[in-house]
């Protein structure tokens, strides 16, 4: 079985104001090419610098920027949402993991008991063999 290699996912750099902007990156070290997430060429795969760069400066791509830039102040609040929806499902999880590992032992336990009583039952029918003419 062969490992696969995704593409890397573009993302746009900030500037100092705080804008998105694009920067794109070398080639050199993407292996697999550079997918970008502006949608106007979905599941696209850009290979080269220069392919890339073109795409940049499509309408479709710099519309994309001027949204990003638009609702930063929203992705910073969805940010913070995420942050604390992550936080409440760790706790869930920790909880339910504390009832499994419960109700894992409480099942030991309760095997262990029928277990128990089997045996006991087994070895009392074999040792006791009663015969019923002999009752008055």
């Amino acid at each position: 079985m062969e490992l696969v290699v995704e593409p890397d996912i573009y993302s746009p750099s900030i500037n100092d104001s705080g804008l998105y902007v694009d920067k794109v990156p070398p080639f050199n070290y993407i292996k697999k090419g550079l997918v970008c997430p502006c949608g106007s060429r979905k599941d696209k795969i850009y290979e080269s610098h220069s392919v890339f760069v073109a795409h940049t400066k499509t309408k479709a791509h710099q519309k994309w920027i001027e949204s990003l830039n638009l609702n930063r102040a929203n992705f910073y609040v969805e940010l913070e949402k995420s942050k604390e929806v992550i936080s409440n499902q760790r706790l869930i999880i920790a909880k339910l993991e504390k009832d499994i590992n419960n109700k894992i032992m409480t099942i030991d336990y309760l095997t262990q008991q029928i277990h128990k009583t089997q045996t006991s039952s087994t070895n009392l029918s074999a040792t006791s063999s009663i015969n019923l003419l002999d009752f008055d």
